[in-house]
């Protein structure tokens, strides 16, 4: 059996090598004596400093054999490996939810325990996972690292490209179960299904109306407040609702966008549009007698 003559005096871990005590103490001490020279960052051990300074360099030596993508630590390789293998080794305590990857695990647990260690300094925001933290931080700097390639349009959070990407291509994937109309975006389904729930959890404070849609209680508001933000900027005629001067504006541009099927004729307003059709189908009525 291998002697180990040194024995840690904080917990009585025994090693055979003096040097190895001597790594094993930074632990308890948190002394971190090697840092990065690139970003300053400090570890308590050289073989951890070694490996953040691959994350740097950008070299990638450890290539997975099934997809061929490439990475700078072994361990990131092995984590990798998992998602080909669909192995989940890492089970949660309180839920029996199964993980490929011990920091996915601890990352779970938060939501039972509701920890949220990291702390925004500028506005105090808790946050249980450091990569939440640190999107949140683009909002108070007002960076947006996230560009669009096919407009260059840039975002602060990886989400909003993501959904503003679909704009690009037109994909639409998510569907209504109940009539398969199809979005580009999951609020704009959640919005939809109000329409079929009749759900208006969108209420006035002010008269007790309530709304299926945001925007419906917004313009609502304004029939209280009054206010009219949108102005003409050809007369200076203000509206309370951006579709009442759209209506407006065509009475200076003199566009009938709005064409009868039966006989061609144009309106600028849709509603005398509903009116003159009205009239056709009367007509039709009268002469089928």
């Amino acid at each position: 059996m291998e002697k180990k003559p040194y024995t840690c005096e904080m917990c009585s871990e025994a090693f055979s090598l003096q040097g190895d005590l001597e790594r094993h103490l930074l632990t308890h001490t948190k002394e971190k004596l090697y840092s990065c020279t690139m970003c300053n960052k400090a570890f308590s051990r050289m073989r951890n400093l070694k490996k953040h300074i691959l994350r740097h360099t950008r070299e990638k030596s450890f290539t997975c054999e099934m997809c061929s993508k490439a990475f700078s630590l072994l361990a990131d390789l092995k984590r990798h490996m998992l998602r080909h293998t669909k192995e989940k080794s890492y089970a949660c305590e309180m839920c029996s939810k199964m993980f490929s990857d011990i920091g996915n695990l601890k990352k779970h647990i938060m939501t039972h325990t509701q920890e949220k260690p990291y702390i925004c300094q500028v506005c105090s925001r808790a946050f249980s996972d450091q990569i939440y933290l640190k999107r949140h931080l683009l909002a108070h700097t007002k960076e947006k690292p996230y560009s669009c390639e096919m407009c260059s349009k840039a975002f602060s959070q990886p989400g909003d490209l993501k959904r503003h990407l679909l704009t690009h291509t037109k994909e639409k994937p998510y569907t209504c179960t109940m009539c398969s109309k199809a979005f580009s975006q999951p609020g704009d389904l959640k919005r939809h299904l109000l329409t079929h729930t009749k759900e208006k959890p969108y209420t006035c404070k002010m008269c007790s109306k309530a709304f299926s849609q945001p925007g419906n209680l917004k313009r609502h508001l304004l029939t209280h407040t009054k206010e009219k933000p949108y102005s003409c900027e050809m007369c200076s005629k203000a509206f309370s609702q951006q579709g009442g001067l759209k209506k407006h504006l065509l009475t200076h541009t003199k566009e009938k966008p709005h064409v009868c099927k039966v006989c061609n004729k144009a309106f600028s307003d849709q509603s005398n549009l509903r009116r003159h059709v009205l009239a056709h189908m009367k007509e039709k009525h009268i002469s089928a007698r």
